[in-house]
């Protein structure tokens, strides 16, 4: 969106980017609401932390699944008609969860419902992409992952309290319900590109030009470096924030349910603070790869401080679980700088491939994690011991460590070079309509 459209199209991106993101909170509910009621569902269902890691990583292997056909469907038919087609799989997805009597079925809504939401993400950030200049992508990129985040504060404290009122299965009726208007919502209001956007003149790309140019993606040479800490960064601290953060409180630490709940939701608050925060600061100091790799190295200390101290006191779990929310929105700067690897017209396709590996990455940690805390013996009482945990937390330390040092070697793209390529592209638009 450049500074000489009207009011009334800076008044209409708006809207639209903050109809994705309100949709955009349905997603982060049902993706973190096993943090809470996680042990609700394995005392319900008589199943073990395997078959719970294997059930919460479902919905990011549908998620990570949908990314590349999300990203085709993109870039030939737009975002307004992909996110609403995709959150109708998602409000099925969901309602099968919500009703299962048993946990295949809870899995197989599980999956659904990643698959049905998987477009979110991407679908804002391509619109993002086309409505406003890329100096503002990181900003808003964090402002709607801030909004979605409220999510996963309704996923704490308020579903704790919901659990206990009116059951796990009558909170995720009423969000079932909001999904369904909030994809009504995406089909009214929002649009695909501004008027005179090249997106909306384009001559549709037969299947071999968008496999050919899905294959100029997979080729870029800096795509590996990124999708190294994508795959990793995110996939560490939702395991945390989205699955064990709320048992180990509960196991290790004896707090209850809601005081649990409690303790994530101010994590939650912390993320969207970070979000706030952290998005802006590639304008600042002019640089997204050291902001990705110092966020990285400071949660991969927090998850070592947990690790490494033994029978540590409720204050330093509670910290480091506020913590690792706070930096958990380094992620994005991971993305951004992805982002800027491709040019407009494989930015639906380029965003999807990294979208997959960070998807894929949750789904096989929390996969993998439940089978690290479940190869410990349970405690007399059922909960599993501090050191299984902590044999989680280091194993997280190890990989995140790598990642960073992969991603090291990539090519830092900085704002201020992006925003010379875009002025210079319209000044090689104008030049020509001034010589005529």
């Amino acid at each position: 969106m450049s500074p000489g459209m009207s009011r009334g199209i800076r008044r209409q991106a708006v809207i639209i980017v903050a109809t994705l993101a309100t949709a955009y909170v349905a997603s982060h509910f049902f993706r973190a609401a096993n943090v809470t009621i996680g042990l609700d569902l394995m005392r319900d269902l008589g199943i073990g932390p395997e078959a719970l890691g294997a059930l919460t990583g479902a919905f990011f292997f549908g998620f990570s699944a949908m990314q590349i056909p999300c990203g085709f469907l993109f870039d030939r038919y737009g975002p307004r008609r992909t996110v609403t087609g995709m959150l109708a799989v998602a409000v099925i997805g969901a309602t099968l969860f919500t009703l299962a009597p048993a946990w295949p079925q809870l899995l197989a809504g599980r999956a659904l419902m990643g698959a049905g939401f998987g477009v979110m993400l991407i679908g804002s950030m391509v619109v993002i992409s086309r409505w406003f200049p890329p100096d503002r992508f990181a900003t808003l990129a964090g402002i709607v992952l801030s909004v979605g985040l409220l999510g996963n504060l309704l996923a704490t404290t308020p579903l704790a309290w919901g659990t206990e009122m009116i059951g796990w299965r009558g909170v995720f009726g009423l969000m079932v319900a909001f999904t369904a208007l909030a994809a009504l919502g995406v089909w009214v209001i929002v649009r695909d590109a501004p008027p005179g956007h090249p997106f909306l003149a384009r001559a549709p790309e037969t299947a071999a030009e968008m496999i050919q140019g899905l294959g100029e993606v997979m080729k870029n040479p800096q795509l590996k470096f990124i999708i190294a800490l994508n795959f990793c960064n995110y996939a560490c601290t939702f395991t945390v924030q989205g699955l064990w953060g709320g048992p180990f409180l509960r196991e290790v630490h004896g707090l209850t349910r809601v005081e649990s709940g409690n303790v994530l939701l101010v994590a939650v608050i912390a993320y969207q603070i970070g979000m706030l925060t952290i998005s802006p600061l590639d304008r600042v100091f002019d640089t997204r790869k050291r902001i990705a790799i110092a966020g990285t190295l400071l949660i991969a200390a927090i998850l070592a401080t947990l690790a490494f101290w033994a029978e540590a006191p409720l204050w330093v779990a509670v910290g480091a679980i506020v913590g690792i929310g706070f930096l958990s929105a380094s992620s994005t700067m991971v993305m951004t700088h992805g982002r800027a690897i491709f040019p407009d017209r494989l930015i639906g396709r380029g965003i999807a491939t990294m979208n997959t590996s960070v998807m894929l990455g949750v789904a096989c940690m929390q996969t993998l994690s439940g089978v690290i805390v479940g190869a410990f013996d349970p405690l007399p009482d059922g909960a599993r011991s501090e050191e299984a945990y902590r044999t989680l937390f280091g194993f997280m330390v190890v990989v995140l460590l790598l990642a960073v040092t992969v991603y090291g070697r990539s090519r830092d793209i900085r704002p201020s070079d992006e925003l010379r390529a875009r002025q210079a592209a319209l000044t090689q638009q104008v030049r020509p309509q001034r010589v005529a």
